[in-house]
C-alpha cells in the first residue's frame, strides 16, 4: 500500500473524518484488522484561518507547502488535503514537493460524471462557489455548475465561518438552508455538491429535493483506494 500524507488541522474534526472513512475502506477491501498508512499533519489553524480572513494567501500557501515538505520527509507518497477551501494554494502546495496532491475537485468531477450528472449544484465557502479553484476541475469534465444567489453565497459564507467551524447548525438557519437549495434544485441542478468540511457534517438528505454528495467523504474514500492502488492518481 501506498502512504498518505493527509495536510490536516483545518479543522481537526475534518481530519479525524478523513482519517475515520479512510481506514474503513482499507478494512472492507482487506478484512480483518488492516488499516491505511498514513502520515498526519495538523497544524494550528488558528493562525492560518487568521491569514485566510486578512487575504493573505501567500501566508496560507507557504505554511501548507512547508506541511507538505515534512510530509514528503516523512514518507508519503502523496499528499490529500483535509479541507475544500485550502485548495485554492494548491499550486504552491505541489510546486513544493516531488509527490502528487489528490485534488477534491478531480475527484468530485469524475464521480459526478461516473454518475451520469451534468449539471450540479455547489455549495460552500464563497471562495469555492466563485473562483476556478474548485469550479474549474468540474466545468473540465463538462458540469454545468449552478450556484445559489450573490446574497445566499454570502449568507452561506458568513454561516460557515459565524457559526459551524464551532457550533450547529440552527433550526432559522436550516429553513434558509433548505430554501436555498431547493432553488438551485428549481434551477436545474440534478444533485448538490457539499464543498465545505463544516457544513457537510449538519445536512441531511431530507434537507434537499435532489441527492446531496459530500466532496470531503468522496475525496477521502478516492485517497483509500489510491493507497491500495486500486485506483491512479488523476492526471
Amino acid at each position: 500500500m501506498k502512504t498518505i500524507g493527509l495536510l490536516g488541522g483545518m479543522h481537526w474534526e475534518s481530519t479525524a473524518a478523513y482519517y475515520h472513512t479512510i481506514n474503513t475502506v482499507v478494512r472492507g477491501q482487506l478484512g480483518g484488522v488492516h488499516s491505511a498508512p498514513c502520515l498526519i499533519y495538523s497544524v494550528d489553524y488558528h493562525p492560518i484561518r487568521q491569514s485566510l480572513t486578512e487575504g493573505q494567501w501567500g501566508d496560507v500557501g507557504q505554511a501548507l507547502a512547508g506541511a507538505a515538505r515534512a510530509l514528503e520527509r516523512g514518507g508519503a507518497d502523496f499528499l490529500v488535503i483535509c479541507t475544500n477551501i485550502m485548495h485554492k494554494v494548491a499550486a504552491p502546495v505541489r510546486a513544493a514537493v516531488g509527490i502528487p496532491l489528490l485534488h477534491v475537485a478531480d475527484v468530485a468531477a469524475c464521480r459526478l460524471r461516473a454518475a451520469g450528472f451534468s449539471r450540479v449544484g455547489l455549495v460552500g465557502t464563497r471562495q469555492v462557489m466563485e473562483q476556478d479553484f474548485h469550479r474549474e476541475p468540474l466545468e473540465r469534465l463538462g458540469l454545468e455548475i449552478v450556484t445559489p444567489c450573490e446574497e445566499e453565497r454570502r449568507w452561506c459564507h458568513e454561516l460557515i465561518f459565524r457559526e459551524l467551524w464551532c457550533g450547529s447548525l440552527r433550526d432559522p438557519d436550516r429553513e434558509c438552508m433548505r430554501r436555498m437549495l431547493a432553488g438551485m434544485a428549481a434551477r436545474g441542478a440534478q444533485v448538490i455538491l457539499v464543498a465545505c468540511t463544516a457544513l457537510a457534517p449538519h445536512l441531511t438528505h431530507e434537507d434537499s429535493p435532489v441527492p446531496l454528495w459530500e466532496s470531503d467523504s468522496l475525496h477521502a474514500h478516492e485517497a483509500a483506494l489510491v493507497g491500495l492502488e486500486e485506483v491512479p492518481l488523476p492526471e
